[in-house]
């Protein structure tokens, strides 16, 4: 899942691609490198303080992305990253095929009985209050982390399917740094596997985030890097614990780590497979 920021305040890349004519070649490119899904965004949620972005003007950012890249790549999946219900219709019937809301659907009232009007895929993300709110949140013990994701996730989900969403349209997200603090995440990372029992496909979003350059930062000491190097270290842990999807800024570099840790998962089960032949022999 390549990402296009249509903000001029992402974390990441805000301001980049704000001129449509920009993201649209932005997104065409990333698909040329290997993208599967384009996941276009039109509302930095990073933490702080910061002016809500209206649904008109979400809209007016993200519509005529989503309109020139399926104009250019008719084939193309475009995601509509956004948690108001009114930006995703709109998304949806100008061609998008999955809404990844951050929110896990719960903040708009709307956005449950949008979904069940239509027939697209649903990225429900674990977010632990508000953006505003992160900063100033305890901090969790690392043996809470990943207990408190795989509860919240199994709520958020028993509230999708009751409202009428069918399970198999659904993929979950943790919410890497979505109120969590740098150790949390890498605690979240390291037993990401557990989230299996919830059953459904997972999408692991570490792409660029900041407690990748802050690890990296006093690991090496020296300043934050590009968190390239960070970025393929976690999505390579992410599709080793059995990640179905991967979100990132940086297509051509992360396919390829991708190819390498599949190769790995491949290898793996071989040997087990070859294993349990000897095993039943035996």
């Amino acid at each position: 899942m390549g990402v296009v920021n249509v903000t001029p305040d992402s974390f990441s890349d805000g301001g980049q691609f704000l001129d449509p004519d920009r993201a649209i070649a932005h997104g065409i490119e990333l698909l040329n490198e290997g993208a599967d899904i384009i996941d276009v965004g039109g509302e930095s949620t990073r933490p702080g303080e910061k002016d809500f972005v209206s649904a008109d003007e979400e809209k007016r950012r993200v519509l005529p992305v989503i309109g020139g890249i399926l104009n250019q790549a008719p084939d193309a999946l475009i995601s509509i990253d956004t948690y108001k219900a009114e930006t995703a219709k709109a998304a949806l019937d100008v061609g998008a095929e999955v809404v990844n809301d951050v929110s896990g659907f719960t903040w708009d009232e709307n956005m449950l009985p949008t979904l069940r009007a239509n027939t697209c895929g649903c990225v429900l993300m674990h977010t632990r209050g508000r953006p505003e709110e992160w900063r100033n949140q305890p901090p969790l013990d690392s043996r809470e982390v990943v207990p408190l994701v795989v509860e919240g996730l199994r709520h958020l989900t028993e509230r999708a399917l009751l409202g009428g969403l069918h399970r198999e349209r659904i993929v979950l997200d943790p919410g890497f740094g979505f109120g969590k603090r740098m150790d949390e995440n890498f605690s979240l990372l390291a037993g990401l596997a557990e989230l299996h029992q919830l059953q459904f496909p997972l999408l692991s979003g570490t792409s660029r985030k900041s407690f990748l350059a802050r690890a990296a930062a006093f690991r090496l000491g020296g300043p934050d890097s590009s968190r390239l190097a960070g970025t393929i270290a976690t999505v390579t842990a992410s599709i080793l614990q059995g990640a179905h999807l991967v979100r990132v800024h940086d297509v051509r570099e992360t396919v390829e780590a991708a190819r390498v840790a599949d190769a790995i998962l491949q290898a793996q089960n071989s040997t087990e497979q070859a294993a349990e032949g000897v095993t039943r022999k035996l």
